[in-house]
């Protein structure tokens, strides 16, 4: 099964809420390069598909960590298989149609410059990380409370944030934490 065919069928299995298939039917429109899309321009997973990849991994490392039973027993955590399903499969929807191909120098082994291929980032709607997946996705379905702070603040006290925001949202919504805690272990274990 290739990732686009995984995350079609979480996303179907799970996503069940009003206009969730207007969403998924634009993620695979040509209007967007989700399933094509690196996930960032020279870092993790910077190759073609590292976007919806990344979004599995996340979704992945999510559930996992909320199936801890200190998690669960303890922090008294528990979401629903569409909320989980949600903020971690759609939490970098901001990343849609900004990367653009290109080429970079670099060194070779030798010390030699060589062009390799390159991702520029082009952003043609700045509306910021997190607060731009939740606007996209909220152009198709309504999101919680707790989800659209999740999306929100998933990259932490890692984003230009005020760092009293973070951790404020964090303490108001664990579910933002749990997020921040999944993006991070596919982005800095998984996908090093």
């Amino acid at each position: 099964m290739t990732k686009k065919e995984e995350f079609i069928s979480l996303f179907k299995k799970h996503i069940k809420r009003e206009g969730a298939n207007d969403l998924l039917e634009f993620l695979l429109s040509n209007k967007s390069d989700f399933f094509d899309a690196p996930c960032s321009t020279r870092f993790h997973l910077s190759k073609e598909s590292g976007l919806v990849e990344h979004s599995i991994n996340v979704y992945e490392c999510l559930k996992a960590y909320l199936e801890r039973p200190r998690v669960k027993e303890l922090y008294g955590l528990e979401f629903s298989d569409e909320t989980i399903a949600i903020v971690a499969l759609l939490h970098d929807l901001c990343k849609i149609n900004v990367y653009k191909k290109s080429m970079r120098n670099v060194k070779d082994d030798s010390g030699k410059w060589i062009q390799v291929p390159s991702y520029d980032f082009q952003d043609e709607l700045p509306y910021g990380h997190g607060e731009k997946s939740v606007y996209i996705i909220s152009g198709f379905m309504r999101l919680t409370r707790d989800e659209a702070f999740a999306i929100r603040y998933h990259m932490g006290f890692s984003d230009t944030e005020n760092v009293r925001n973070v951790g404020e949202a964090f303490a108001r919504f664990p579910l933002a934490f749990a997020l921040s805690t999944a993006d991070m272990e596919a982005t800095y274990f998984i996908e090093k």
